[in-house]
């Protein structure tokens, strides 16, 4: 996992030419990963939820335990408090979940392989940003260059 997340970050930290704040949950192995690639030179947190006990009726159930909190701790620079959140992420990985169920577990869509998980994304990504109709929006999201 470390060099799959080193890999992503090294490319992330590669493509920005600006200072950037990340938030990330408490995998360690993100912290490693974005410590090496961004050097310092930016600002991370990280945002760790706190779960309480499964309920006796959700027990034996796919369900996750109730969120009684959060635990917001800097690990490099000084981040601004307001900006400290995964809810883009979770959002987008809800999104292509729902919009894919090849990441659905329980499915018979499921894909075990990492090549097939690899190639959906990438069919997914061109579908979500070129082919589909945003409802917002009335059009398709395209990337404008800067």
């Amino acid at each position: 996992m470390l060099n799959l997340a080193k890999l992503f970050m090294d490319d992330l930290a590669a493509r920005l030419n600006n200072r950037v704040q990340l938030t990330t949950d408490g995998h360690k192995a993100y912290l490693q990963a974005i410590e090496g690639a961004f050097r310092s030179r930016d600002r991370l947190c990280q945002l760790v939820k706190m779960y309480g006990a499964t309920s006796e009726s959700a027990k034996g159930r796919y369900s996750p335990a109730e969120c009684t909190g959060i635990k917001k701790t800097p690990k490099i620079g000084n981040p601004k408090e307001k900006h400290i959140s995964t809810s883009y992420a979770e959002r987008q990985n809800l999104t292509m979940r729902m919009s894919m169920r090849r990441f659905t577990r329980l499915t018979n869509a499921f894909s075990k392989k990492f090549e097939s998980h690899c190639h959906m994304v990438a069919l997914y990504t061109v579908w979500y940003n070129y082919i589909r109709t945003h409802k917002t929006l009335k059009t398709t999201q395209q990337l404008r260059p800067a």
